[in-house]
């Protein structure tokens, strides 16, 4: 009587290269995700306080204002980014600088121009962070914020300074 013998079973070395390198490409892919969630904080803007420092893209910005929430603590904030007709990319806080007490100073665009919804007041978009004072946005200057050629960063200390003025937002 003889041995029972084993099925041959032939194996190729690329198989095992190429289960090594989709084990590889897994786990660079989880840990971007993981960074991605991370970098992105707790749910986004608006749900959770956030730790980070509020990045713009330049490649979102244009002639159509964008507006960025911002949760600081309990506070709401909303930060507006246009580019202006000289091309200059503009910022500010989406508030007035007169009715932001009233819960309505802020802004919507109305053409080439931003309305203040407690007022009325309308206010051309190339003077965006150019006019202080008056029943204008809130600017954020060049001293308050860094760019490069990709981004415009806000550092979450300066937005925390301004998260009183949004107190009443509604």
């Amino acid at each position: 009587m003889g041995t029972a013998r084993m099925p041959f079973k032939k194996t190729y070395p690329a198989q095992g290269a190429m289960k090594t390198i989709l084990a590889v490409v897994g786990i660079f892919a989880t840990l971007i995700v993981g960074y991605a969630v991370i970098r992105s904080g707790s749910g986004g803007a608006g749900t959770a306080d956030q730790a980070e420092d509020l990045v713009i893209p330049k490649s979102e910005i244009s002639e159509t204002v964008t507006f960025y929430p911002y949760k600081a603590g309990k506070t709401r904030i909303e930060v507006l980014a246009v580019k202006a007709s000289d091309g200059t990319i503009r910022t500010a806080f989406n508030t007035c600088q007169v009715c932001f007490d009233s819960g309505r100073g802020y802004y919507k665009q109305e053409g080439n121009e931003l309305v203040c919804q407690n007022c009325g007041n309308r206010f051309p978009l190339d003077q965006v962070e150019k006019v202080r004072g008056g029943c204008n946005p809130v600017p954020i200057l060049k001293e308050n914020k860094t760019e490069d050629e990709m981004t415009i960063v806000i550092s979450k200390d300066f937005l925390e300074q301004y998260k009183t003025i949004f107190d009443n937002w509604r």
